[in-house]
C-alpha cells in the first residue's frame, strides 16, 4: 500500500515481501527512493495518513496462524519519519482509517474469521476497533464484532458512522460510534466480495 502526506511530499511504501516500509521523496513528476526505510513488524500491509499530517499508522498481517499483530505509529514531524510506538490490535490487521478530524482511528482485524474452522484460533466474526489518537498515542475506546474476513473501513464525514466490509457476508456493516461506544445498526448488500473503500473528499 501506499499513502502522502498532506503536503505531496513524502509518501510511505509497504512492502509485505521484505517486512520493510519505503520513504519516497516526491517532487512533481519526479519521484526518489531516498534509501531510508522503516522496519516496525511482520508484513507491514495497510498506511494511512493522518488528515492532520503528524503520523501516519501501519498495520501488520504477520504469518496468519493466530498471532496478535501491532499497528505502528510513524511519527512525521521530525527530521524523517520513524516508528515512535506500536500497538497491539488483533489478529492480521487489513484495514485501518482516520477520521476526518485525525482524533480516531479506525481498525480491521480479521480475528480470524480467515482461518479454517478446525484452526484452535478460528472465530467466526471479525472485529472493528476504534482508538482514540493523541500525538502519537492511541488509546483504545470501543470495540464491535462484524462480519467475517473482513476488509477494508470507512468513516462518514461528521465520524458518527462506519462501514465495514465483508468478504464472506458480501456485505458492508453499518456502524454507529458517539464517541464512546459503537453499534451494528444496519448493513448493505453487495454482489461479491468487498475488497477495498474510501470515503470522497469534500
Amino acid at each position: 500500500a501506499i499513502a502522502f502526506t498532506p503536503d505531496g511530499k513524502t509518501a510511505l511504501v509497504t512492502r509485505d515481501g521484505d517486512h520493510r516500509i519505503s520513504i519516497l521523496s516526491v517532487d512533481g513528476t519526479n519521484v526518489t527512493d531516498t534509501k531510508r526505510v522503516m522496519t516496525g513488524g511482520h508484513r507491514p500491509y495497510t498506511v494511512h495518513v493522518s488528515p492532520k499530517g503528524d503520523i501516519a499508522v501501519i498495520g501488520n498481517q504477520g504469518a496468519n496462524v493466530g498471532d496478535i499483530m501491532p499497528v505502528n505509529v510513524v511519527d512525521l514531524k521530525g527530521n524523517a519519519p520513524r516508528i515512535v510506538n506500536t500497538v497491539d490490535v488483533g489478529q492480521y490487521v487489513e484495514g485501518l482509517a482516520f477520521s476526518d478530524d485525525g482524533n480516531y482511528l479506525a481498525v480491521i482485524p480479521q480475528n480470524g474469521s480467515n482461518l479454517a474452522q478446525s484452526h484452535p484460533f478460528y472465530n467466526d466474526h471479525g472485529l472493528l476497533v476504534v482508538f482514540s489518537v493523541n500525538g502519537t498515542t492511541l488509546t483504545k475506546v470501543a470495540e464491535v464484532k462484524i462480519g467475517q474476513w473482513p476488509q477494508g473501513v470507512a468513516w462518514s464525514h461528521d465520524g458518527k458512522t462506519l462501514l465495514a466490509q465483508s468478504m464472506v457476508d458480501n456485505a458492508l456493516a453499518v456502524v454507529s460510534f458517539d464517541g464512546k461506544n459503537l453499534k451494528v445498526t444496519g448493513q448493505v448488500k453487495v454482489t461479491g466480495g468487498p475488497d477495498g473503500i474510501r470515503t470522497s473528499g469534500r
